[in-house]
């Protein structure tokens, strides 16, 4: 799909379909503009105003729809779903075009409210349609933002930019492992590598032995397919900061919960997306490059599958991560964190700034926080997290903060070993969090995706299934960081 700016209205086409966004006390605005472009003499009664579509004309050449913004709680969210329905009735009707304008001056907010009309006319017409026989997917292919200010152009194109990173993510999580094993996840890597500009380097299964990565050895054991581990690494010449930003992304390929087999029904079904966090890396990698922002950043990706087969490890099995220290294997399926606990050790070569890991870790996320947002805890100072939590308001991925207080420890403490790899059945994302920081020490963010990553059901603009969480929330971030 092709995404654009434009400083006014394209001709009226009969395949082009016209969409004006006017606030409740500014109908006679947006009827102006309609008026004085098309000529239309539309006339709309206030009355109107609360029904959200406001008029829908389709005669001759010129097709019209007017969108009542009412007064949502996020101005940015709000838009970003009117766009959705838009788009969806764009496609009900078959246009192949759609030209959008928000009249009236919105000030500072107003690069920031195209940035968010254009991404969700982007991603609100995502579909994955690689293994259907028929490929009869939407009619549109092009959206036009119109404003008759040219600096909104870049914003415009950054929306473009960050939504095909998005849908990449959502196509790489919608994949079924039979086609995206660990390896083919990490060539899929090299690939935009090569098409974005960053550089990808992969370990096989001998070079991860040799670094003697014991929890990402202990997970793919009961696996035909062999492990990767896969850096990438953005630097610009002119990079602001000293320190890299180091991403971490869950890269397990599909997990069966391996020998701790997960129920089939509502458990395993949707577990090809457990690679989520490693698909929002990697596409953070590939935005960060497209738009070239002057940031130095890496990013790690251990892979594997969990399965019960082979030589599967097992409960009580202690093993000896890459930083040395030994876990005692109570629970297989808590295996996220077992290989994320090894690029986050090795991680630490990099003398990074911050490191922000991504997962789709415990399933008590989604009964903490549900699918409305992720967990966020770490070490990271709170001006950092703060930083987060609102770059996660602006693209609407929003965290919520749990604390890693000193007493979680205990819940991990093992009696044949340094620590084991749950907690019990108490404060289940927590006591993750509380694992994991044990292998960093520099400052660092976690963020449990389990919720927000698959959905169930569409949401406005999310899709149906994988919905590339985690992406725009980076991206938002970094270029945050580079603005500090």
């Amino acid at each position: 799909m092709k995404l654009r700016h434009a400083s006014k209205f394209p001709k009226a086409e009969s395949s082009r379909l016209f969409v004006v966004l006017v606030a409740e006390n500014s109908l006679s605005e947006g009827m102006d503009l309609l008026n004085s472009t098309f000529g239309l003499g539309l006339k709309l009664e206030k009355s109107h105003a609360e029904k959200g579509v406001q008029a829908l004309r389709f005669s001759g050449d010129t097709n019209v729809v007017v969108y009542g913004l009412g007064k949502p709680n996020d101005m940015r969210e709000g838009l970003r779903r009117i766009m959705s329905s838009a788009v969806g009735l764009a496609n009900e009707h078959k246009f192949k075009s759609m030209a959008v304008a928000l009249p009236g001056n919105h000030g500072d907010e107003q690069g920031g409210y195209l940035n968010a009309i254009a991404e969700s006319i982007y991603l609100s017409n995502y579909q994955f349609l690689t293994y259907k026989s028929k490929k009869d997917g939407n009619s549109l292919h092009e959206g036009v933002v119109v404003s008759d200010q040219k600096a909104n152009e870049v914003h415009v194109e950054r929306a473009f930019k960050v939504a095909k990173t998005v849908a990449i993510a959502r196509d790489l999580v919608n994949e079924p492992v039979i086609t995206l094993t660990a390896k083919a996840l990490a060539e899929k890597a090299e690939d935009l590598g090569k098409e974005y500009g960053f550089k990808v380097e992969v370990f096989n299964k001998k070079q991860i032995q040799s670094l003697k990565m014991g929890g990402l050895l202990a997970v793919n054991s009961g696996s035909v397919d062999p492990p990767t581990f896969t850096i990438m690494e953005w630097k610009p010449k002119k990079a602001v900061n000293e320190k890299p930003y180091v991403l971490v992304g869950k890269g397990v390929v599909f997990d069966t919960g391996g020998l701790s087999l997960k129920p089939t029904p509502n458990s395993m079904d949707s577990m090809k997306s457990d690679m989520a966090g490693a698909a929002a890396v990697i596409c953070a990698m590939c935005a960060v490059a497209d738009l070239n922002l002057p940031i130095h950043v890496v990013a790690l990706v251990p892979a594997t599958d969990n399965r019960p087969g082979g030589n599967a490890y097992t409960p009580g099995d202690v093993i000896t991560m890459y930083n040395g220290s030994t876990v005692e294997v109570l629970n297989t399926d808590a295996e996220g964190r077992m290989i994320l606990a090894d690029a986050l050790s090795y991680a630490s070569k990099y003398d990074p700034e911050l490191v922000i890991d991504l997962a789709t870790l415990t399933g008590a996320q989604i009964i903490a926080v549900g699918y409305q947002g992720c967990a966020m805890m770490g070490t990271a100072p709170a001006e950092t997290k703060s930083a987060m939590a609102k770059a996660g308001m602006r693209v609407y991925e929003r965290t919520v903060e749990l604390p890693l207080w000193e007493e979680y420890k205990d819940l991990l403490k093992s009696d044949i070993a340094d620590m084991k790899n749950i907690g019990g059945p108490s404060a289940g994302s927590i006591t993750a969090g509380k694992f994991l920081e044990a292998f960093t020490n520099y400052p660092w963010i976690h963020l449990d995706i389990a919720g927000p990553s698959w959905l169930s059901g569409a949401d406005a603009y999310r899709s149906k299934n994988a919905t590339g969480f985690g992406v725009r929330l980076l991206v938002e971030f970094l270029q945050s960081r580079i603005a500090k």
